[in-house]
């Protein structure tokens, strides 16, 4: 009968402790973080996207007052980005610059929000493989047996053929034109400085498409017809000034770029 009093009594002492503990526990599990979008642009959306990156793929856009779930923040080429969540649809996830969410996650991201199924079972272009080194190709290698000459002006035409095929095909009217080497000075700001934004071209039928994207995220699509600069996708107001073959154009009051001829006309 000791024994049984004896256990008896330390169930009642040790049950109190265990139901203390266990708001403690509760406490430290942490919540989940609800971040606002805002210091976008007037009437502008902020881009969502698969990747880190102001080259991912877009898989929402937000405007100004949006919640978004912040799973956490991972710097990119110098640039933080979050992964996000809308508030209001799950379906939409993705990558965000943090400099637009209030307040920002400092954690680690923690959920697999990136991208949509649809956009993760995309086929993915096959790695390229290494161009063999000229010993191996000519079928040598061995000082004692050097290549023919026969030889060598056979790999030196196939390699001429090769960078004319690539020349010819990158140069299509209606396909979109490489990323300008060093991108264009853009500002996107009142008071910025300018810097470079990356830029693609797509030209057609004498006119074309040039997309901007902002170091931390986000495009501007510039449309040149006529042979000059005519409309964005913004709509804020729109106008430009020429030097000689210099377009420096403005939308609304902070948005900066300055487009040569050469590189949205192909002139």
């Amino acid at each position: 009968m000791k024994r049984k009093v004896t256990l008896r009594s330390t169930l009642l002492i040790a049950a109190p402790l265990c139901l203390a503990a266990l708001p403690a526990l509760a406490q430290d599990a942490p919540g989940t973080i609800v971040s606002i979008i805002g210091g976008l642009a007037p009437d502008d959306l902020l881009n969502i996207r698969a990747t880190a990156s102001p080259g991912g793929k877009v898989t929402a856009r937000l405007p100004n007052g949006a919640a978004v779930k912040n799973y956490g923040c991972k710097t990119v080429n110098n640039n933080p980005w979050c992964k996000v969540e809308d508030t209001q649809d799950a379906r939409l996830t993705g990558w965000a610059p943090a400099r637009y969410l209030s307040p920002n996650n400092p954690a680690s991201p923690s959920k697999d929000t990136a991208a949509p199924a649809a956009a993760a079972a995309a086929p993915q272009p096959p790695p390229e493989e290494p161009q063999a080194d000229i010993a191996a190709r000519l079928g040598g290698g061995e000082p004692a047996d050097p290549p023919s000459a026969t030889e060598i002006v056979r790999i030196a035409m196939q390699d001429a053929y090769g960078l004319a095929f690539v020349t010819s095909a990158s140069t299509e009217s209606d396909a979109p034109a490489p990323d300008a080497a060093g991108g264009i000075p853009c500002a996107r700001h009142i008071g910025q400085p300018m810097t470079r934004c990356a830029v693609t071209v797509a030209r057609k039928d004498g006119d074309s498409d040039v997309t901007v994207t902002w170091p931390d995220g986000g495009a501007r699509i510039i449309t040149f017809h006529g042979g000059q600069p005519s409309s964005s996708d913004s709509a804020e107001e729109f106008r430009f000034t020429r030097e000689g073959t210099l377009n420096m154009i403005r939308i609304g009051v902070s948005e900066r770029f300055e487009i040569t001829d050469q590189l949205a006309l192909g002139e």
